[in-house]
């Protein structure tokens, strides 16, 4: 059908805005404007380096300097995706957009969106703890928690400065302990923090942002089904064997680069479909993160069990 094609530029963009919007992890997104993406799997990130100050010579004025900007490519090692079929006797062309608009917001809300939080929190958790950025052994309690926290977010501004915003993601049972603490309570807040278009009210700490998530979404790995292998049709994904708890990840805002790319998504009309009387919808999602070398420093985590 002809206006195939317009179904699905319209399902592009908006399942895009949907994972910033939607996604706890979406303001990582914020970082990515000066990344190149051209379609496919890979993007390229830019990387400066540049000379620092120099002693100003009378007699030779300025003392030359350089700076330097490289393009890295990346290539995003997530490659999933799902094909999905609305019966014709069903969904006709006058409603197919209500419907596999809902059908598609429904599957990146319940499915796609804690994969990709999921995968971005993990791989924060990786490259602290390769980075001797994270401690473990901490098991939060209402009497210490205030004191362990505050030490871990000075570790952080001590390296990146007081002046450099960050955002504090720990799971929903640790963020209860915080909000049940009169005493605590003293220090906390509400600021506005936005995700994409979007800005919401959020507790705060000293100012920092508050990010309840899920308590399954905060481990150091995952297995990520591959949908075919018996046990795993269902896809998505679970905790690693070895997967520890994360109790906290302080962040500075500008440290992590996420990518999230909904590839063409494709839509066969119920007459060109070869299987089925049945319109048909193909979703492909890229999606990676990154932290750049030069801003490990701005990442910190803790872990309950011992590193």
């Amino acid at each position: 059908m002809s206006n195939a094609l317009s179904y699905a530029s319209i399902f592009q963009p908006e399942l895009d805005k949907q994972i910033i919007q939607e996604a706890t992890s979406g303001w990582m997104e914020l970082n990515n404007k000066m990344v190149k993406y051209n379609g496919g799997n890979e993007v390229k990130i830019p990387s400066i380096a540049m000379d620092g100050l120099a002693d100003y010579d009378r007699e030779n004025g300025y003392t030359p300097g350089s700076v330097t900007l490289k393009w890295e490519t990346q290539t995003m090692t997530q490659d999933r995706d799902r094909t999905f079929q609305l019966d014709a006797m069903d969904v006709d062309e006058t409603n197919f957009v209500a419907s596999a608009g809902n059908v598609m917001g429904e599957f990146q809300r319940t499915w796609v969106v804690p994969e990709v939080d999921a995968y971005r929190y993990s791989k924060i958790a990786k490259e602290a703890i390769a980075a001797s950025k994270a401690s473990g052994g901490y098991t939060p309690a209402e009497s210490s928690i205030l004191s362990k926290l505050l030490y871990d977010i000075a570790a952080v501004q001590d390296i990146v400065g007081e002046g450099t915003p960050l955002v504090v993601t720990l799971p929903i049972t640790i963020a209860a302990i915080l909000n049940s603490s009169e005493k605590i309570q003293k220090r906390i807040d509400v600021v506005d923090f936005a995700r994409g278009e979007i800005s919401t009210k959020v507790r705060a700490i000293d100012g920092i942002p508050l990010i309840p998530v899920s308590s399954k979404l905060l481990k150091t790995s995952f297995d990520f089904n591959d949908g075919k292998t018996t046990g795993q049709e269902k896809g998505g994904f679970t905790a690693a064997a070895d997967a520890k708890t994360v109790n906290w990840i302080i962040t500075a805002r500008n440290a992590p680069i996420a990518v999230s790319k909904t590839d063409t998504v494709r839509v066969f009309d119920p007459m060109t479909n070869q299987k089925a009387n049945a319109w048909k919808i193909d979703y492909r999602k890229y999606h990676d993160l990154w932290i750049p070398k030069n801003r490990l420093d701005g990442i910190f985590v803790n872990v309950k069990e011992a590193l």
